[in-house]
């Protein structure tokens, strides 16, 4: 194999989850695809369809699993498991969060409230774009001169994407142009990432209120890096 061949690695954000009583789920157990969130998945399985993939892998939540299934069926594929591709870990999870909700208006929660740079309410950020960076290195040495997909959730997603970028890793989670079942692709020559891609091959299928959600729109984005 050539040292300088080409490699891509889509990091895909999983589908809709079923989540009637709003809660941040972060890592608990047993949330799983919604009928929506299904589609989605079946939605991105086609378009990756004639994709030269060779291998996929995802996060150990159920999420991810039931996203990656049908890539790696369209491919023959088994599904790999990497826990450095697991959501980010959140104190509030399993509570509703918002303005004026129980869980804001609680005193006990306010000491993970004062430090958004870290942030001191859960995962460091450097320390979720260290294990998604090594994750990808490891699907992209898995399919030297193919396609990866790497399925995972979407904060830790737009970190990686941030670090890569050398952008801060603080931000506005408004502003992540991270939608439901997008693809963020890492294309590398040999070892070397040479640019960014981002797609929503599900666009339509997004709900009303997420459609052109993101910092920059829902166009088709590409950065490319400099020698």
């Amino acid at each position: 194999m050539s040292a300088n061949e080409t490699t891509v690695v889509h990091l895909m954000r999983h589908g809709e989850v079923h989540n009637p009583e709003g809660v941040l789920y972060g890592r608990l157990p047993d949330f799983h695809l919604s009928e929506l969130g299904r589609q989605m998945a079946e939605r991105v399985a086609d378009h990756l369809a004639d994709h030269d993939i060779t291998y996929v892998v995802a996060s150990p939540l159920e999420r991810a699993q039931e996203t990656a299934a049908p890539i790696g069926g369209v491919h023959g594929l088994d599904v790999a498991v990497d826990p450095r591709l697991i959501e980010a870990e959140n104190v509030f999870e399993g509570k509703t969060f918002g303005v004026g909700d129980g869980s804001l208006r609680n005193p006990a929660y306010w000491r993970y409230l004062t430090n958004p740079f870290r942030p001191s309410w859960g995962e460091p950020y450097i320390e979720q774009a260290v294990r998604m960076m090594g994750a990808l290195a490891a699907a992209r040495d898995a399919a030297r001169g193919h396609e990866a997909v790497c399925v995972s959730h979407q904060l830790p997603i737009w970190t990686a994407r941030s670090f890569a970028e050398r952008r801060r890793l603080w931000h506005d989670p408004r502003k992540r142009q991270c939608s439901l079942a997008s693809l963020t692709s890492f294309t590398y020559e040999g070892d070397k990432l040479v640019s960014i891609g981002y797609r929503e091959p599900a666009r339509d299928l997004l709900p009303a209120h997420l459609v052109g959600k993101g910092r920059r729109g829902d166009a088709p984005v590409a950065k490319s890096f400099g020698a």
